[in-house]
């Protein structure tokens, strides 16, 4: 692997073997990194944080490597779950005190860092329109079933 930065001593056994692997097809394909920005839908600077673990690169960009390097990309992929999982998270800096002025939301914040969304209660949920639809609609068969029953039995 000459020519590669040496890896941070403090990278998770997973992460190290994960990228060296990506350095390995990265090598196989020949291609520099503006060459592989090329063939790929990632940038030479996002190859480049890819294969020096200063982030972890999304899946798709790993299964264009694979692609252009022709190689299956499950053996990789599993190995990409499992550096994801333990790639470091960068330290936060602590919250500031409440003054209202701040700016809290964080643009820049990778997906990998991205807090879960909390569900939404009430009126918000994706399904409240349909269920509330289908409560609608099976009340309205309910009711036309006990008007048709009455209209039956006060015919005899």
């Amino acid at each position: 692997m000459g020519g590669w930065q040496p890896l941070p001593d403090e990278l998770p056994a997973e992460v190290r073997h994960f990228v060296e692997q990506l350095r390995l097809l990265k090598d196989r394909t020949g291609l520099s990194l503006v060459a592989l920005g090329a063939r790929t839908a990632y940038s030479k600077s996002s190859w480049h944080r890819y294969l020096n673990a200063t982030q972890p690169p999304p899946r798709q960009a790993v299964l264009a490597l694979c692609r252009v390097a022709g190689v299956d990309h499950e053996r990789i992929g599993v190995r990409w779950e499992l550096a994801v999982q333990a790639w470091p998270r960068p330290e936060t800096a602590p919250e500031p005190a409440e003054s209202g002025d701040e700016y809290r939301d964080d643009p820049t914040l990778p997906w990998w860092d991205t807090p879960p969304e909390k569900p939404k209660s009430g009126r918000g949920q994706p399904g409240g329109r349909l269920l509330r639809f289908a409560l609608l609609l099976l009340l309205f068969m309910l009711l036309t079933a006990v008007v048709g029953v009455a209209a039956l039995v006060s015919m005899y």
